[in-house]
């Protein structure tokens, strides 16, 4: 299948989990913990992505000595954060993930730009790519 005739909203995965600002360190991470994901948005009260929050800034607070109950999202965020609305081409998102070195980039409604789901490295390789690979049990 060509990414071109591909957009955010064809390929995003949702419904998505965000935390608030206010969430702490250690919730963050038992929601990590599932499996299913390795970070997170952080969105405001309408919605609006503010931040993201993967393992990696989990792993800095605690090298840090900082007390995962007691920090909040707010406090270990990265607040530079890539985000692209449901019309945007695969192509771009490709881009967006090689070029900042991001494992996912979180998408927006394109009329008021609250999230509305997340695009990882894998899911562009789900759409594009047919396995040749068979199970049989």
């Amino acid at each position: 299948m060509a990414t071109n005739a591909l957009t955010a909203a064809d390929i995003m995965m949702r419904p998505v989990v965000s935390a608030r600002k206010r969430a702490s360190a250690r919730d963050i991470a038992l929601q990590l913990l599932t499996g299913l994901y390795s970070g997170m948005p952080v969105t405001d009260e309408e919605g609006r992505v503010v931040g993201v929050i993967t393992e990696l800034d989990l792993l800095k607070a605690v090298a840090e000595g900082k007390d995962l109950i007691k920090t909040t999202a707010e406090e270990i965020m990265n607040r530079e954060v890539m985000t692209a609305n449901v019309e945007t081409p695969v192509d771009d998102l490709i881009k967006i993930m090689t070029d900042q070195h991001v494992i996912r980039v979180p998408i927006t409604d394109t009329e008021r730009g609250r999230l509305v789901g997340v695009v990882a490295r894998c899911d562009v390789l789900r759409a594009l790519i047919e396995p040749e690979f068979v199970t049989y049990a």
